[in-house]
């Protein structure tokens, strides 16, 4: 691995420089692999025919971490990467995943991971991803995450995405099918500066009885940047869907939130919530007379509704 990558992966990962991940492990560097690992209950194997890795995790594993982070850290650079992974029956695992993109040149760099995920029978997952961009180039930094779920019946995921600084452009999908006695839990944690923009499209099918998913975005746009936000949920037999968008709303930049429920068996629950507006002006007179500076409120406030 070079230097960048290093430093990307103590960005986006718990990655230490000099230091090695411990277990199941593929990193992936400029669209190549500069490191892999199985462990005795994951196995990871490269894709035939296009970029990517195959990810089985045995029926029954308990209390293991796979990592699968990706770095760019070079302008022009345009990474395409398909992760599939199959997680056993009753096994739970923890899947640390994300991706930080460098530019030093004039030329964008892109990073489009393509995830499917397949929980067999009562199979719980922790997924955790990290996007972040650096670097003093003016190319744009871009990354385009796609995620693709299927669960299956008692099955748990839970995934935590967080994207908070550098990146200029990002479309970010999420497509679900929860089974019966299924639990799908989204967080959503997203900060756009400058004149970045960002689009998140989120599609949850309620196919099993007794499925649910919980669905939250917290975001701040600062400065010019725009943010987009459309979530459909789907209520296809007895259920429960709760969908919500925050956004704190700053300087000159724009949000939209755009909710579609659809509601087809009776015994079908669905709720959605959105709320965008400013940091309220009692919040910050309150931190200041505690003797925070405006700017240091405002950012006492941003930390605490992201986290």
């Amino acid at each position: 691995m070079n230097r960048l990558t290093e430093e990307l992966l103590s960005l986006i990962s718990d990655y230490r420089p000099g230091g090695e991940f411990t277990g199941a492990y593929n990193i992936r560097e400029d669209g190549g692999c500069a490191g892999r690992q199985s462990s005795e209950n994951i196995l990871i194997t490269p894709k035939l025919g296009k970029p990517g890795i195959d990810i089985l995790v045995k029926p029954g594993t308990k209390g293991e971490t796979v990592y699968i982070p990706a770095c760019v850290t070079h302008s022009g650079v345009d990474d395409l990467v398909y992760n599939d992974f199959v997680i056993g029956e009753n096994a739970e695992v923890t899947i640390v995943a994300g991706c930080g993109v460098h530019t030093e040149g004039e030329e964008e760099s892109r990073h489009n991971g393509i995830h499917h995920f397949r929980l067999e029978r009562g199979a719980r997952v922790l997924y955790l991803e990290k996007h972040i961009g650096i670097g003093m180039g003016s190319g744009a930094r871009r990354i385009d995450p796609v995620t693709r779920i299927e669960l299956g019946p008692d099955a748990y995921m839970e995934m935590d995405t967080t994207q908070i600084g550098g990146v200029d452009t990002t479309e970010r999908a999420t497509e679900a099918a929860v089974g019966e006695g299924a639990k799908l839990l989204i967080r959503e944690k997203l900060l756009t500066e400058g004149e970045q923009t960002a689009h998140t499209d989120f599609k949850v099918m309620l196919d099993g009885e007794d499925s649910r998913a919980d669905v939250v975005s917290r975001s701040v746009a600062k400065g010019q940047s725009s943010q987009s936000f459309r979530s459909v949920m789907c209520g296809n037999s007895r259920c429960a869907g709760h969908s919500e968008c925050d956004a704190i709303l700053m300087d000159g930049a724009s949000v939209s939130a755009i909710p579609e429920l659809s509601a087809n068996h009776l015994d079908a629950a669905l709720i959605h919530e959105a709320a965008i507006g400013k940091i309220a002006g009692e919040q910050l007179i309150k931190l200041m007379t505690l003797g925070l500076s405006e700017q240091q409120a405002e950012e006492k406030i941003i930390d605490g509704f992201l986290k």
